[in-house]
């Protein structure tokens, strides 16, 4: 089996480097350098190293990903020619190293044999040159797979291979999702060499900062200000952790799942509102509020011992992957209607209840399940296939209405006032109107226009009980047009 021997280049100079790799890499054969552009380099050069360079492949190739599947598969040919081959990298091999990665995935694929010999590592010279202590918490992540999800802003925060300004700007840009462009960092470069060079300054400088080259790191201290985690899940969580402490709210500590049902209602419709109103600013703050009465609830869940936050947001994401195989798998659903029959096709396996209707709410507004009973009946066919039917129905429902208004009892007009509704919701949705948008809209509107007629009122020193209805209709007349010139703007 082809064997490939891996070192490392230590931190930055020839001084940093382990003495039992520096012997061996003056006597190693078929020597292979991820890239000469290191100090050491030409220190070692001086005395009699020979090598090969893949420096060459990073100027004609700007992909890393690319780049890093070609050396592969230079050193893999020439292993299995030279049988052991040298391939040396920057630091530590296990430090930052997806080549070394990538090498060691094809020796568990028994396509040669790896060996690693060592190296130093750039973070304890970072370590020193920063005075930080990594068990306080740290993390390192690569600035060329980069993301803020993956920073954990309450850590030290070390990010390699920041190793040109194009490179700074981007994560600079990464790291203003989740910090101030104020907050301040640091650049180190070269650390614990002679060359050595720590430039603390604001976030959003530090793509105009030219010194860096591919021995820079950047660190980023832990946020110690608890207002800057305000716009962290984890924090919030622990806002609404300590209001059901012992210590905590008296009102939220005595809520239950029962008693903040009506909340979540509340909370809901004020979501519509603010969309119907088109005022992001308002949606953001009541999108806050369902957010609360979940995390309220999962709170709940937690203490009585039956389900967690992190439960509920498994139990989602599994859903969401499971009803989507068109993304995460290999089915095909390439219009709205395809996603929606495979969505049904799926939720029913998951149900597996009698019933088409079962998974209908009975707690769900009355409008909202009348639509949504008719619509699930009609995906089987218990629907008409034009509207001429429905409208014959709606007189024949008003018809029994008003025979019942005139004969009958309280329950009697109750029942086929409710018949006459259905119908109503029926005919609505033949014609893609949904009910409780459609209702919400005119409730609006009414509200609006009797806002008018008390303003109107109100400036006269008069108000609606002081004022007949022939009165009040002509104000509401007024509104109309009023408002609906306003509208029209």
């Amino acid at each position: 089996m082809p064997r490939v021997n891996i070192a490392g280049l230590g931190a930055g100079e020839l001084s940093q480097l382990p003495l039992g790799i520096y012997r061996k890499l003056l006597k190693a054969e078929h020597l292979y350098l991820r890239t000469a552009e290191h100090p050491v380099v030409q220190e070692l050069e001086q005395e009699g190293l020979r090598f090969y360079s893949f420096d060459h492949i990073y100027e004609n190739q700007p992909q890393f990903d690319l780049v890093y599947e070609h050396i592969i598969e230079e050193l893999i040919g020439a292993a299995w020619k030279y049988n052991t081959i040298h391939y040396v990298v920057p630091g530590h091999p296990l430090t930052a190293e997806s080549t070394v990665q990538m090498l060691l995935q094809k020796e568990k694929e028994g396509r040669l044999e790896v060996n690693i010999l060592g190296g130093q590592s750039f973070l304890d010279p970072m370590f020193t040159a920063l005075k930080i202590d990594p068990n306080d918490g740290f993390q390192l992540l690569d600035a060329t797979a980069f993301a803020a999800r993956d920073v954990q802003m309450t850590q030290h925060v070390i990010i390699s291979q920041v190793y040109d300004a194009m490179m700074a700007s981007e994560v600079k840009l990464t790291l203003m999702e989740k910090y101030p462009d104020e907050y301040d960092v640091m650049l180190v470069t070269a650390a614990g060499t002679t060359s050595e060079n720590i430039q603390k300054l604001p976030l959003y400088k530090i793509d105009g900062q030219m010194k860096v080259d591919n021995l820079t790191a950047l660190y980023v201290p832990p946020v110690t200000n608890e207002e800057l985690l305000h716009h962290e899940f984890t924090t919030l969580r622990q806002v609404i952790a300590q209001l059901r402490a012992p210590d905590g709210c008296p009102w939220d500590k005595k809520q239950t799942h029962q008693s903040l049902k009506k909340y979540l209602i509340e909370e809901s419709y004020e979501v519509l509102d603010a969309i119907d109103q088109e005022d992001d600013e308002h949606l953001q703050e009541e999108l806050g509020d369902v957010l609360l009465q979940v995390l309220l609830h999962a709170q709940i869940g937690e203490e009585d011992g039956f389900f967690t936050m992190d439960d509920v947001i498994e139990t989602l994401t599994t859903k969401m992957i499971r009803r989507h195989p068109h993304v995460f798998g290999e089915a095909i659903a390439e219009t709205e209607g395809q996603v929606n029959e495979n969505w049904e096709t799926i939720k029913k396996a998951e149900k597996n209840e009698d019933s088409l209707l079962a998974d209908i709410p009975a707690s769900m507004p009355a409008l909202m399940r009348a639509y949504e009973l008719q619509k699930k009946a009609a995906k089987v066919g218990f629907d008409w296939g034009d509207d001429a039917p429905m409208w014959k129905k709606l007189q024949e429902e008003t018809a029994e209405w008003l025979y019942e208004v005139k004969h009958g009892t309280q329950e009697t007009m109750k029942k086929e006032f409710g018949d006459l509704l259905f119908v109503v919701v029926n005919l609505g949705r033949f014609y893609k109107l949904h009910p409780e948008e459609s209702l919400h809209m005119t409730n609006r509107k009414f509200f609006e226009r009797f806002s008018y007629i008390e303003e109107a009122l109100d400036k006269q020193n008069r108000t609606p009980e002081q004022t007949t209805l022939e009165e009040m209709d002509v104000l509401w007349e007024k509104a109309k047009t009023h408002l609906k010139g306003e509208n029209d703007e």
